[in-house]
């Protein structure tokens, strides 16, 4: 009985030293971060998830030089909630962000949160936020404030305001007013009186924006942000938020063939990608980690300027008329592509299949940096560093799915992954392109679809099935566990007012709050020179 006990230690042993001698989260030094937001993207517009895809090179080779996620889900189906849940590792519900902010917000994300930018920075490291913003601009709820030591980017999504030559939307807005021109009429859902502010801190250097040109300066200021936090020797956070995919900029190129205008914007974005990875290889490959994702599902109701579910169409809710992509909790609302890229410590052309979220970025960087989390709170995420370097190819047991401006009250959970199972307690309320919107529907029992059978969600579970009664009991529990969970934690309230004066102005003075500031832009020839600011 000996011998096969001392093979044992022996084989115990190697492979203890193997492990260590492949650690990769035992680092002589903390990594650099760079986690890239694409905004309103499908799961399918990633060519190496969905093959009708063919504008995502970049993107495409990024997968096969690391992980791709393919069960990885945004924590809301709307922008202002997602990211307050990126940048928290908590929900909506916990965070206090439930829905959008509004240009005329005075609040943002709550004071009391902490982001992960704070924690990174206290950890010693550079931390830089380039893009859309959206978690509250006015007083100390800008990213000045919130932990980000440079920020360059617009406070929210690029369709919240005029400009001199719009991007595409649906339906098409007018251009910005000039001085002398006439007062023209408000048209729903377009931004007419306002000008859309770009910002450098807190100085208003734009506006409005040139959006042909954004997704340039986009990528000049992170390679700008890169170059200076290595020449100062410090690990750095790079928190990039693109304006794609939400509705489409005005693009350089002309749309190519194929999927026209998206196709050409989406081409663009995969680009800016592309050199975002080379910049960040040139000063620091192997000790940066990349980290793509999606915010939640493409904006349906903009028809052609949407993306591609891929699979996740949601037939169930199809049927009954309204959407089942962004705002809603169908698979299409927030199953989103996600790809980790990290030379020599997560692994090249492996596909994983864990149960991720974006919620997992906060706990999983926090804990590679040799940081701690926040204490008196709860967390929605996990650190999941064991599936980026392959260990484990396990994450959540069981995922909550937010209302994120579909039927029902804002924030509230109507929606729960347990394995393959998903339950749903609500659905209805979102617009499809079409312009219909799915009745509001309660359930309860709740809707259970298999999704290892069903990844469509066309047909759920017959109620009086075993499978049905099997699974019920250990839905019913998760569901009420994590009710009680939420209850019991230390929440936050955001703050939704708004007030015309919190909205960014550049010249009170001028229509449409129109100047031109720093980077060699030209001032109207009645606007005195001074420098542009952010009104506070």
């Amino acid at each position: 009985m000996g011998t096969p006990s001392l093979s044992l230690w022996a084989l115990l042993g190697l492979a203890l030293v193997l492990v260590g001698l492949w650690a990769p989260c035992v680092v002589s030094r903390q990594p650099n971060f760079i986690v890239i937001l694409a905004d309103d993207v499908g799961w399918g517009d990633l060519g190496a998830n969905w093959a009708e895809t063919k504008e995502t090179p970049h993107l495409d080779q990024l997968a096969a030089e690391g992980t791709r996620f393919v069960d990885f889900h945004s924590a809301a189906s709307t922008c202002s909630p997602s990211r307050a849940s990126l940048l928290t590792g908590r929900l909506g519900v916990r965070n206090g962000v439930t829905h959008n902010f509004a240009i005329a917000s005075l609040g943002g994300l709550p004071l009391n949160e902490t982001t992960l930018a704070e924690v990174l920075r206290e950890a010693g490291y550079s931390t830089g936020a380039v893009g859309k913003w959206h978690l509250g601009h006015h007083g100390r709820h800008h990213p000045n404030s919130r932990g980000f030591d440079y920020y360059f980017g617009i406070p929210y999504s690029h369709d919240m305001g005029c400009t001199d030559t719009p991007g595409y939307n649906l339906p098409p807005c007018p251009p910005c007013p000039r001085q002398g021109t006439a007062t023209r009429e408000a048209r729903k859902d377009c931004y007419t009186e306002v000008a859309l502010p770009l910002l450098e801190n807190i100085t208003i250097v734009q506006q409005p924006v040139d959006l042909g040109s954004l997704a340039t300066r986009y990528a000049e200021e992170a390679a700008r942000f890169i170059q200076r936090a290595s020449d100062s020797g410090r690990p750095y956070f790079l928190y990039l938020a693109l304006a794609h995919m939400h509705v489409p900029l005005s693009p350089p190129l002309p749309p190519g063939p194929g999927r026209g205008i998206y196709g050409a914007s989406l081409s663009e974005m995969d680009a800016l990608v592309g050199r975002i990875k080379e910049v960040a290889d040139r000063h620091g490959k192997g000790n940066t980690l990349l980290w793509f994702a999606g915010d939640n599902g493409p904006w349906a109701q903009k028809c052609e300027l949407a993306g591609r579910l891929g699979p996740f169409v949601g037939a169930w809710q199809r049927q009954r008329g309204g959407s089942s992509a962004k705002q809603t909790t169908w698979e299409g609302g927030h199953r989103v592509p996600a790809l980790v890229y990290w030379p020599g410590r997560v692994p090249a052309r492996r596909t994983s299949h864990a149960l991720l979220s974006l919620l997992d970025i906060f706990p999983t960087l926090v804990a590679l940096a040799g940081a701690a989390l926040p204490p008196d709170r709860r967390f929605d995420g996990l650190d999941v560093s064991p599936v980026l370097f392959g260990w484990s190819d396990v994450g959540h047991k069981v995922l909550l799915h937010p209302n994120s401006g579909a039927a029902g009250k804002a924030g509230e959970i109507q929606a729960l992954r347990l394995a393959q199972y998903k339950a749903f307690y609500t659905t209805g309320g979102a617009m499809a392109c079409d312009g219909s919107i799915g009745p509001a529907e309660r359930h309860q029992p709740p809707l259970i679809f298999n999704l290892d059978r069903d990844m469509q969600e066309q047909e759920p579970l017959d109620v009086a099935s075993r499978e049905y009664q099997e699974v019920l009991p250990a839905i019913s529990w998760a569901y009420t566990q994590a009710l009680q969970d939420i209850a019991a934690d230390n929440v936050s309230v955001a703050d939704y007012s708004q007030d015309p004066a919190a909205v960014p102005c550049c010249d009170v003075q001028h229509v449409g709050c129109r100047c031109q500031g720093a980077h060699g832009a030209t001032l109207e020839p009645h606007v005195g020179k001074r420098t542009p600011r952010l009104c506070l």
